[in-house]
């Protein structure tokens, strides 16, 4: 795959997508190249994604509520983490989602490094198989 394709699967160039595409089987070793990254690559790859309550083709839901505390919980989750929360969204609201991101705000850091980018793999393996 190209650095632009796998760049349009993971919301940007970043070196992780860089990394990739030098790999024969990009996705099938996305996740084994994630763990090699460094920390900085990491925050990088993840900052790449658009947060929850943005618009993204797997986002849908528009309840101001529901959108006031995806905007509250992300700004906790990137001030305790430094990092945007990534999450495999498979088809659930918005409001459906925010369980999950009061629970990971419990997490460790390292916890929710390694948690984002295996959901930033899954997020471009579902676009992949859908396009």
């Amino acid at each position: 795959m190209t650095v632009d394709e796998l760049a349009e699967l993971f919301s940007g160039r970043t070196r992780f997508v860089e990394r990739l595409a030098a790999e024969d089987d990009a996705l099938g070793s996305a996740r084994d190249v994630a763990r090699g990254l460094s920390e900085e690559e990491k925050v990088e790859a993840l900052a790449a994604h658009p947060r929850i309550g943005e618009r993204s083709p797997e986002q849908h839901g528009d309840d101001p509520a529901v959108l006031a505390e995806l905007a509250e919980l992300n700004r906790a989750y990137e001030e305790r983490f430094g990092f945007r929360f990534v999450v495999f969204v498979n088809g659930r609201s918005r409001a459906e989602i925010l369980p999950e991101l009061r629970e990971r705000l419990e997490s460790t850091r390292e916890q929710e490094l390694d948690t984002g980018l295996d959901a930033l793999v899954s997020i471009a393996e579902d676009r992949w198989h859908k396009s």
